[in-house]
């Protein structure tokens, strides 16, 4: 496994836990029945497992470890949820049967694995013969904003840097098809969606979560052990975050790959 990049601050749950079907899985949204068995690759803090939960028959949410697993598993918890269960995993080499699952789902999560084929190999395993393995990943080199901060800059070659210095892809969105294509499907469905940040709240909720995440979360710590910034770089990066946020011209695209590939 690649080491994961962003870690497990608050300012990065902060910003994992508005994840919902809505704003990141709209293009599997209609693939879903009240039938469907679904594997949720990567739960995170389960705002997306949860939203499935709802609409579909039974979810199984995964993640690396016991201590990440336990975000999940405390919101299921909290919403009574009673067709979710939970297992630790490897995407590169998944516990489960095959043919266990009818949909298999990875939200941001291939961008960080070491090897994206292998796992989506093994997601095709467990998926049943005619059934659906969906991933969504970012793409940092896409990535838009206004005004023109040297600042943001800085930190979005820094943030792809630590990135491949861990083992991830950073740029995965635009991958995701050949990735796809060369773990074995022939049937891949892929398209794009975006987010954007433009209202005085979303550039506060945004622009406020990184200022803090660059001083605070795994993503900070590294940097400064590995020598590729100061304190003092990271302290600049956080300030031009607050001052984009402050801007009523501030604007910002961060742009995803997506496929919907038949087992």
């Amino acid at each position: 496994m690649a080491s994961y990049t962003h870690g497990h601050h608050e300012s990065v749950l902060r910003s994992h836990s508005v994840r919902d079907i809505g704003n990141s899985a709209a293009y599997l949204r209609p693939h879903l029945t009240p039938q469907t068995r679904l594997l949720d690759v990567g739960a995170g803090p389960g705002s997306i497992t949860v939203d499935f939960a709802r609409v579909v028959q039974h979810v199984t949410a995964t993640e690396i470890d016991e201590a990440a697993l336990s975000l999940s598993r405390g919101l299921a918890a909290e919403r009574g949820l009673a067709n979710v269960d939970f297992s630790v995993e490897d995407v590169h080499a998944l516990s489960f049967a095959d043919d266990s699952f009818d949909v298999v789902h990875a939200h941001q999560v291939l961008q960080h694995v070491a090897d994206p084929v292998q796992a989506l190999r093994e997601m095709r395993r467990v998926a049943q013969p005619g059934g659906l393995v969906a991933a969504r990943d970012a793409d940092y080199a896409g990535f838009l904003w206004f005004p023109m901060l040297p600042a943001l800059d800085h930190w979005l070659d820094l943030y792809r840097r630590a990135a491949r210095a861990n083992g991830g892809e950073p740029d995965a969105g635009r991958r995701l098809l050949s990735w796809a294509r060369a773990a074995g499907f022939t049937e891949v469905t892929a398209t794009a969606s975006t987010w954007c940040y433009a209202t005085p709240e979303e550039r506060a909720w945004w622009g406020g979560m990184w200022a803090e995440r660059i001083l605070e979360s795994a993503l900070a710590r590294q940097l400064v052990d590995q020598g590729m910034a100061t304190a003092d770089d990271l302290r600049d990066i956080s300030e031009a975050w607050r001052r984009w946020a402050d801007d009523g011209d501030g604007w910002y695209l961060v742009p995803h790959g997506e496929i919907l590939a038949r087992a």
